[in-house]
């Protein structure tokens, strides 16, 4: 019997039909069983920043499908309970919302605080708390940068994970185990944007100087950088490239993401959210030992440049 949980070979088709075909069978949940790979999250418990939609979301969905309860951190009160009622009817682990801002110490000390005490400790960190790219009156060109827009996007991305990391080490010592995983961005590899990627950069530093003052304390720390993903925003974001391209949206996208485009990738099409979780729900996991003070890009393959 064909088995959607076993990759099948590659049957001809476009690449779109073929792109299609791979992303669905990505959305099926494998079934658990003697099989499957036991990451070793059972019981354990999260806090993920920016959980109330986009990435944030999708990994709190993926960490909990395995078994861990997540506190859901955002701004947004009314949000974040949305996402918790959906995502403790959909994997029936405990999803606590706890509004926060990461600009704030004292707001973020007494987060940790409550979703140490609720949840019985924290054991992983995702630090995804902040929009991509960055504030439009601080990404450039230099003569049009406004300081105070460009200082806020560091306090919330850079400085909003350090006061979170600073925040969850004690529990995580406590435990004898520990993940921090920090939410980047692929512009960091790529001159042009004064503020994502100058922030983005600075959180792949901040992330191996943890892993090296924090591994033996049983607390690994690592960094991914998301490429071009689709969330909640992408219909709004191919709205106005296709207004620009004077093309339908469905158009735009595939455009972006024929082949050789320099927008695009190598496996041509758009990453999914879903996508970014599962990496990130790995380094989470018991298996990923070997992995600290890395970075791993989750772009599809976003452009040419060797990096050894």
């Amino acid at each position: 019997m064909h088995s959607p949980y076993v990759r099948q070979p590659l049957r001809q088709g476009s690449l779109r039909e073929n792109n299609e075909r791979r992303g669905n069978e990505i959305a099926v949940t494998p079934p658990r069983g003697e099989k499957a790979m036991d990451l070793g999250l059972q019981g354990k418990h999260a806090i993920v920043t920016g959980g109330s939609r986009g990435i944030g979301k999708a990994i709190a969905r993926e960490l909990a499908r395995e078994g861990v309860d997540v506190a859901v951190v955002a701004r947004n009160k009314e949000a974040l309970e949305a996402t918790a009622r959906e995502l403790g009817a959909e994997t029936n682990r405990h999803i606590l919302p706890l509004a926060a801002d990461v600009t704030s110490k004292e707001q973020v000390d007494r987060m940790v605080a409550e979703a140490a005490q609720q949840l019985g400790g924290v054991h992983i960190l995702v630090n995804s708390g902040s929009a991509p790219g960055g504030s439009a009156t601080a990404t450039g060109p230099i003569e049009t940068v406004v300081d105070e827009d460009l200082i806020e996007d560091f306090n919330v991305k850079y400085v909003g994970a350090l006061r979170c990391s600073r925040a969850v080490i004690p529990f995580m010592k406590t435990a004898g185990w520990g993940r921090i995983i920090n939410i980047s961005g692929g512009n960091a590899r790529n001159a042009g944007n004064l503020s994502g990627g100058a922030r983005n950069a600075g959180l792949v530093h901040m992330t191996k100087t943890l892993a090296v003052q924090l591994g033996r304390h049983g607390i690994t720390v690592n960094c991914i950088h998301p490429g071009t993903t689709r969330t909640e925003r992408t219909p709004s974001l191919l709205a106005a490239r296709a207004t620009q391209l004077g093309v339908s949206p469905e158009e735009a996208e595939r455009q972006d993401f024929s082949p050789d485009s320099s927008r695009g990738n190598a496996i041509c099409r758009m990453v999914d959210a879903s996508e970014v979780a599962f990496v990130s729900v790995f380094l989470a996991s018991d298996k990923a030992w070997a992995v600290s003070g890395e970075l791993v890009s989750a772009s599809g393959g976003a452009g040419r440049s060797v990096y050894y």
